[in-house]
């Protein structure tokens, strides 16, 4: 229940162009500092995990897992999605507690 609650208020946060998507984006995202979140789904390949996981551990960014590619993707409104980043940190912080 509270993930679907989570992936509501990701849609939201996605309308507020606080989501960044795409593994190079992420990245990108992270390294400047500016990702306060990211979302990574469970079905992503080993060397797309382990180089988010490694970015988010070095940088000190909190990472969430989501149930699947397609599941990230619907609730921003674009196909399937393996990571997001969530640039703000409300939503951040809220994002947290429904998913932990």
């Amino acid at each position: 229940m509270s993930e679907v609650k989570a992936l509501s208020l990701l849609g939201l946060a996605n309308r507020a162009r606080k989501v960044i998507s795409g593994e190079e984006l992420v990245v990108k995202e992270i390294k400047n500092g500016h990702a306060k979140l990211v979302l990574l789904s469970r079905d992503a390949s080993e060397n797309t995990a382990k180089k988010i996981q490694d970015k988010c551990r070095y940088y000190h960014v909190p990472i969430m897992w989501i149930t699947n590619r397609e599941v990230l993707g619907n609730a921003i409104g674009k196909e399937s999605r393996v990571v997001v980043a969530i640039t703000d940190l409300g939503f951040a912080k809220k994002l947290e507690i429904l998913l932990g």
